[in-house]
């Protein structure tokens, strides 16, 4: 037997009274006069023993009253085992562990004690119970599913499921407890299941601030689930990070040959610290940062040209997240081809313009060749951009560049340009003619959706109306096999068509980009849009400076490997690379092309969640955990304590016992008195 509030026994000091009382000698209150006896001397009785109990059983029925009143003021329970109680139809309960593998349980002994919660709980469960078992962090994946714990041995379930468990460990991705909650919600949320069943979702995390929530707002739980947070916590919460903020030209090479790498350096808000320093891996040279608590400061690293590619933060208590990887900028050379007979200092013709559509930048550099250009091999080229009086010989190059996967842009200067589409589509009688607009034509169809223009779907930048048209020529691109109308002139005549030709596409301008046709190259429209050409034909996708675990990186045509941080060489001859499991530098082979990959920002904010942030979400928490995340077992035992004594009541037995003996106590007492009354008056 157990007690809420054991100091009410103290009360049963109180027994000591009854007996006590029960030890002083009384004596006769009564006095008879006998004139007898008035002329003798009084004398005091002698004693022959001492004092000792009498009434015993009286005795005992007054301190059992006092004992009884002791123990029920003190709300005695009775213990229960700590097993799982499964429901009154029979039927175990259904339960999914939410295991947090993300990178801010590489903190100290998170992990262990993570491992440690699961344990305890799976050895507590019953034969009845299922239980699946998940893990989580950017992805959610599977340990053990409820139909691989129903096929285990009955005796070998715990031990093979902690037995995978020591084979994991933590990861470097970020963390995502929403997508996981729907997940194992989806897991027990059974359609068609009538018989009520416990259906628990046990989260086993840091519940750090930086995991993301957002996706189940709004999100229809399943009836009768419930959601039990078990969080492990750190002792440390001293925090500083540091993030790369990459710039357009950020770390080109100075003319003294130092680069700058620009970085934000924040501070927790429970640090008791504000002084940090970085430094570059392998070098000397530190620098101070002064960051108060809960606030960030810019700062500027400066290295040497081809130094190390990872920055050091030092002064916090928190390893996990302290190393930084920036690169240089990468230069990109895309070599493209203009095949036509325009002069390269013409500003009336369309080449004069395709130079200065490719603006030199840290990280590409477009190089223009023309056909007059010696040693040109067109195979190479990522785009080619067809003039006019383009020779037969130079189509037919053109016809097997496209046919490779490649893309070809007309822009038709005159009608009798149409001659260049019809030989490239072995379309003999394929023509166009001259269109004769009032004043001028504008774009009032265009398809923002496609590659082309998706640059543009921002509604900010979507106004084409101050592009004029003076002159378009018109053609049936229904003749064109597969061809789609990607903008239209408010005539309704195609502006820019798109024409399947092999694997690749020839893009088809009806009036060109000529200060004479319109004014598409003098706008902010024509660079944007050229670009987008170019990215479409080289299937070279614009590379981000800087890539977070989980992250997918584009890979350049003609990828054969990529080396990993630890050196692990990964063949990869897909388009896109999704092995970014771990922060460092990845280099694409052949080649020297590297990316740097760096941890995710938002699990460098390792300050708790408070289970508020749980309720106002709409998570239907556990009645006995929406308290706090901090509480101690305890606390958490006091609490299970209550309910228990609550639901047991046992005081209440114990008051209407001690009433029942303080009755008899009383009758008991009065006969006493009664036959010591009359043995008086016989004496006498």
């Amino acid at each position: 037997m157990n007690f809420v509030a054991p100091l009410f026994l103290v009360g049963g000091l109180a027994i000591a009274a009854p007996i006590l009382f029960h030890l002083i000698r009384r004596t006769t209150r009564d006095v008879t006069p006998f004139s007898t006896l008035m002329f003798l001397q009084p004398t005091p009785p002698r004693i022959t023993r001492r004092s000792r109990l009498e009434n015993l059983w009286l005795l005992l029925l007054r301190c059992l009253v006092l004992a009884l009143l002791a123990v029920g003021f003190g709300r005695p329970f009775f213990q229960r085992a700590a097993t799982s109680t499964p429901p009154a139809t029979g039927m175990g309960g259904r339960t999914v562990f939410l295991i947090d593998t993300s990178a801010s349980m590489r903190r100290e002994k998170l992990w262990d004690d993570a491992r440690a919660k699961v344990e305890e709980r799976l050895r507590t469960a019953t034969p009845a119970d299922e239980i699946a078992v998940l893990t989580f962090d950017q992805s959610v994946r599977t340990v053990v599913s409820f139909e691989e714990w129903k096929t285990l041995d009955t005796e070998q379930r715990i031990a093979s499921t902690i037995q995978r468990l020591a084979d994991l460990k933590p990861g470097w991705s970020g963390t995502r407890l929403d997508a996981a909650l729907i997940k194992a919600a989806e897991l027990l949320d059974r359609p068609g299941e009538e018989e009520p069943r416990r259906k628990e979702i046990v989260v086993i995390s840091d519940l750090q601030e930086g995991t993301r929530l957002d996706g189940v707002q709004g999100y229809e739980w399943g009836r009768g689930i419930e959601v039990v947070l078990e969080p492990v916590t750190a002792h440390q919460v001293q925090n500083a990070s540091a993030a790369w903020i990459p710039e357009s030209d950020d770390s080109v090479g100075k003319p003294d040959g130092v680069a700058q790498v620009r970085l934000k350096v924040t501070n927790a808000a429970e640090s008791k610290r504000d002084q940090y320093t970085i430094q570059w891996a392998g070098s000397a040279d530190r620098q101070d940062v002064y960051v108060p608590a809960g606030q960030s400061r810019m700062a500027r690293a400066q290295k040497q040209d081809g130094a190390a590619t990872s920055l050091l933060l030092s002064g916090d208590d928190v390893e996990f997240d302290n190393t930084l990887f920036a690169l240089p900028p990468q230069t990109v050379t895309v070599p493209i081809l203009f095949a036509g007979q325009d002069a390269e200092d013409d500003p009336r013709g369309s080449l004069y313009y395709v130079r200065r559509a490719f603006p030199k930048s840290g990280r590409q550099i477009v190089e223009i060749a023309t056909q007059r250009t010696p040693g040109v091999d067109l195979q190479k080229m990522e785009m080619i951009v067809l003039g006019n009086d383009v020779p037969d010989t130079v189509l037919d190059s053109v016809k097997a560049f496209v046919r490779n996967g490649k893309t070809a842009v007309i822009a038709l200067t005159a009608a009798a340009d149409a001659q260049t589409i019809a030989k490239l589509f072995d379309l003999p009688g394929f023509t166009a003619s001259e269109a004769a607009p009032k004043d001028y034509a504008l774009l009032a169809q265009i398809d923002f959706q496609h590659p082309i223009f998706a640059p543009f779907a921002d509604p900010r930048f979507s106004d084409f109306t101050k592009i004029h048209f003076w002159k378009h020529r018109r053609m049936n691109a229904g003749n064109l096999a597969g061809a789609k109308v990607v903008a239209a002139f408010d005539d309704g005549d195609p502006a820019i068509v798109q024409a399947p030709l092999g694997k690749g596409n020839v893009v088809i301008f009806t009036s060109s980009w000529r200060p004479v046709d319109s004014q598409l190259a003098l706008s902010t429209k024509f660079v944007p849009l050229m670009n987008a050409l170019l990215e479409q034909s080289s299937r070279m996708p614009a590379q981000k400076a800087q890539y977070f675990v989980g992250d997918e990186i584009a890979l350049p045509p003609g990828t054969q490997a990529v080396i990993k941080p630890d050196g692990k060489r990964v063949e990869e001859a897909a388009a896109r690379f999704t092995e970014t499991d771990e922060p460092g530098i990845y280099t694409v082979m052949p080649g020297t092309l590297r990316y740097a990959v760096n941890l995710p920002v938002e699990e460098s904010r390792t300050v708790p969640l408070s289970n508020e942030r749980f309720t106002t979400l709409g998570i239907p928490l556990h009645k006995s955990a929406v308290e706090t995340p901090k509480k101690t077992v305890r606390q958490v035992a006091a609490t299970q304590a209550i309910e228990l004594e609550a639901s047991q009541k046992l005081w209440r037995w114990l008051i209407v016992a001690a009433l029942g003996v303080l009755i008899f106590e009383t009758v008991f007492a009065a006969k006493l008195s009664g036959v010591a009354s009359s043995g008086n008056v016989s004496n006498l």
